[in-house]
């Protein structure tokens, strides 16, 4: 099948992407004829932890494209296509603006662009950045409590309902199951490297940059406008991470792109129970119709 190679973001574990047989993403493609690839950044070791965007995006990243390409070679199966979720969406973007001669097709799964509209994360994160830098030299990177906090203060009840709702299961169902599995990996965030949290919490959410046209990679300015390349972007209704509003502007900024609007949440589009119509489906027809 095609090679389709999945970037998630640098804070959270690469397997929610592929989180059990029966919900996950990568396994379903896989049986359905396409060639998942999946990038698992980890946690920043001793090198990655002087890196800044352009290094994740320039030298990381766009060796895992090589990668693909490596693998696959000649076997006639098609030029990849890159599918972005949430914060792996931007680093998806600003590598295939630098790379689209090469690539099939562009899927932006929840992916930020306007960090001003629709939602109330900038008023957590302007509490912090006065403290941002002295936190960063103190620890060396963004410490994962600190950026499950800024998780948790989108929704304060959201534990609660959760674990209530938990009780409420049998122990040994697939959806008890399901719930460890998901919660395992909620919990199992990687700290992100200082500059990077630099980058994203007072150039994205502060300053707005990639609205406003200022994010700037390796010196380029990010212009989603630019892309020639076939667009998915999927916006969930139901996100509290990623607004809509704040993935629409991205999309806006695509005239061509085409929009699905999952009924789910930011999460749930990808390992929900209604994961499968909402985004797996629609995202393999598209994928299925990307030219060689």
């Amino acid at each position: 099948g095609r090679p389709v190679l999945f970037v998630p973001s640098l804070v959270n574990g690469a397997r929610v992407l592929d989180l059990t047989k029966d919900r996950g993403l990568l396994g379903w493609l896989r049986r359905h004829g396409h060639r998942p690839f999946l990038v698992d950044w980890g946690a920043p070791g001793e090198v990655e932890l002087e890196f800044s965007l352009d290094d994740y995006i320039c030298r990381r990243l766009s060796s895992a494209l090589d990668a693909v390409q490596d693998r696959v070679g000649a076997q006639g199966t098609g030029r990849p296509a890159l599918v972005g979720y949430c914060m792996g969406g931007n680093l998806a973007l600003a590598l295939a603006l630098r790379r689209q001669d090469e690539l099939s097709g562009l899927a932006l799964l929840a992916t930020p662009w306007d960090f001003h509209a629709g939602g109330q994360q900038w008023p957590v994160i302007e509490a912090l950045a006065p403290g941002l830098d002295n936190l960063l030299q103190g620890f060396g990177a963004l410490p994962v409590d600190i950026l499950q906090a800024l998780f948790a203060a989108l929704d304060p009840g959201l534990a609660q309902r959760k674990f209530r709702h938990f009780a409420t299961l049998d122990p040994d169902s697939a959806e008890a199951a399901h719930f460890v599995a998901l919660e395992d990996w909620v919990n199992d965030g990687v700290p992100l490297a200082a500059q990077v949290a630099r980058d994203c919490l007072l150039g994205w959410y502060g300053d707005n940059n990639p609205a406003s046209g200022q994010w700037r990679v390796d010196g380029r300015i990010v212009d989603p406008a630019g892309l020639r390349l076939a667009v998915l972007a999927a916006i969930p209704e139901n996100d509290r991470i990623v607004p809509a509003a704040s993935a629409q502007a991205l999309a806006d900024a695509i005239s061509h792109a085409e929009v699905i609007r999952p009924a789910a949440g930011h999460i749930g589009m990808v390992v929900g129970r209604r994961g499968k119509t909402g985004l797996w489906q629609p995202l393999s027809c598209w994928l299925r119709g990307l030219d060689p």
